[in-house]
């Protein structure tokens, strides 16, 4: 069977108004604000002139209008939206105004956004909205933006009490690093609790916590289930997130999509028989929407969950169930809500994994079909795809890939998602006061750490220019396109002989 023609394909216009929303939003973060208005100008002027040529052609009296016109049109057209929508949020994320000069700042005032991170050492990480900066002889100045702040080891108690959306004062002094300001904190003061609602998560969270603590301790397995269900690693074992580093793994241990499918999974499984699949999707939507305001708003997690919640409109008729498309929505809407989650890192990998999984991996559990089972050339294709996505990004921030996590993400993913199962149940039997799974959880754990640290003895590959690696994957992606292609001739010629 042949590729489908040109005319015949799907066609989604809204893949255009992505590209073009991350061209301007990326664009108009990183360049001055003259050179990217400029610059947006022109390609507007030239855009609308193009669209209005195309136009004009689709209105000419031919038979049947050219499909190419017609497309090209509406393609323009959606990434000219996609250029208005993303230049805004880009520069939006350049809002940082302390008010005083950084050297004279002694304090800052404002609204704790996430829950800190317990970082190697003891110490904590979060990030303030600003309301106001401090100087000395009491100087006060009103201030605005998102800063991270570094809390010392005896605060954590306390903000973990208070919970996110607090009011808090902290002094400290200002400093300068490689991923921008951030305020290294001496002391804090927490002048207004959270609000009620954010009081409430706190409760839970900390609640669920508990559960799989033991005799007032958290074992080295319900640290792991901590962070793979919660997202919280403050009892994580450092050699075993350093292993899971080194082995090119570390994504498993950040809550996405992967996480998020095993619980709407169980969910499924669980409602789809008594409610049917509309009305099962939509519980699990309502679910998930209570499951990610538990753990909190992280970049990876929410894209996930948008596509979730598209993924249920989807499944009621009201659109198409194109991954791609659901992909481009959930980017375009995520940047509109959260403009500055899109410049994290964890944000781009986890939009750039998925992409080369649909767009790649496809390709490659193609070439494989039939020739080995159908489990690992899915699983292979999935890895394959998304390390070649995310290679160059991994090679900017962080100069060394781990090839390694190809192969070791064959074993590790389906062994946590097992965990992370099994890590459920031992939730509901833990709120019942039993604790049945803990051996096996126990021995699960082994396993997982063990296959962890082989991959992390593999070596990486220092890769001090991305460019060269970028370059590299479109090779690659290229030979695995060509040899797609050849692949499929062979299997028409195949079949039309039989």
């Amino acid at each position: 069977m042949s590729p489908p023609a040109l005319e015949s394909r799907p066609f989604y216009p809204i893949l255009y108004t992505a590209l073009g929303m991350g061209l301007s939003y990326y664009g108009g973060a990183l360049l001055p604000f003259h050179w990217a208005a400029a610059l947006l100008t022109g390609f507007l002027v030239f855009s609308v002139i193009l669209l209005s040529f195309f136009v004009t052609l689709s209105f000419l009296p031919f038979d049947s209008p050219p499909p190419l016109v017609l497309r090209s049109a509406l393609a323009l057209g959606a990434g000219v939206l996609g250029l208005a929508l993303g230049f805004g949020p880009g520069r939006g994320t350049q809002n940082l105004a302390l008010g005083l000069y950084p050297d004279r700042i002694q304090a800052i005032q404002g609204v704790l956004l996430e829950d800190p991170r317990t970082l190697q050492g003891g110490s904590g990480l979060g990030t303030l909205e600003l309301s106001h900066s401090y100087g000395q002889g009491g100087l006060r100045a009103s201030a605005r933006g998102r800063l991270r702040v570094f809390f010392p080891p005896q605060a954590l108690p306390q903000l973990r009490e208070f919970g996110r959306g607090a009011f808090i004062y902290v002094e400290g002094t200002l400093s300068e690093g490689s991923q921008g300001p951030a305020f290294n904190a001496r002391s804090l003061h927490v002048q207004n609790p959270a609000p009620a609602l954010e009081q409430f998560r706190s409760r839970v969270r900390m609640g669920l916590l508990g559960l799989f603590q033991r005799e007032g301790q958290t074992p080295p397995w319900g640290a792991l289930a901590s962070a793979l269900l919660l997202g919280v690693r403050d009892d994580l074992d450092a050699d075993l997130a350093l292993a899971f580093r080194n082995a090119g793994s570390s994504h498993i241990l950040a809550l996405s999509g992967m996480h998020l499918a095993v619980i709407t999974g169980l969910l499924a499984l669980i409602l789809k028989k008594p409610l049917g699949a509309p009305r099962a999707a939509l519980a699990g939507a309502l679910f998930i929407l209570f499951y990610v305001f538990i753990v909190g708003p992280q970049p990876s997690l929410v894209r996930a969950l948008i596509m979730y919640l598209i993924g249920c409109i989807a499944l009621w008729g009201f659109l198409k169930p194109h991954l791609l498309s659901l992909l481009a929505m959930s980017f375009i809407i995520q940047i509109l809500v959260q403009h500055d989650s899109g410049l994290s890192v964890s944000f781009i990998l986890s939009y750039l994994a998925l992409l080369g999984i649909l767009v790649l991996g496809t390709r490659i559990q193609a070439l494989f079909k039939g020739r080995v089972p159908a489990l690992v050339s899915a699983s292979l294709g999935a890895s394959l795809g998304a390390f070649l996505f995310s290679a160059p990004v991994v090679a900017y921030y962080f100069g060394t890939l781990r090839p390694i996590g190809i192969l070791a993400g064959l074993a590790l993913a389906p062994l946590s998602t097992i965990f992370m199962i099994l890590a459920i149940l031992s939730l509901g039997l833990g709120a019942a006061g039993v604790s049945l799974l803990d051996p096996l959880m126990e021995l699960l754990y082994g396993l997982i750490g063990t296959l962890a640290s082989l991959g992390a003895r593999a070596p990486g590959i220092y890769t001090p220019r991305p460019l060269l690696v970028l370059a590299v994957c479109l090779f690659v992606y290229t030979l695995i396109h060509l040899l797609s292609l050849w692949d499929q001739k062979q299997r028409n010629k195949l079949a039309a002989f039989a």
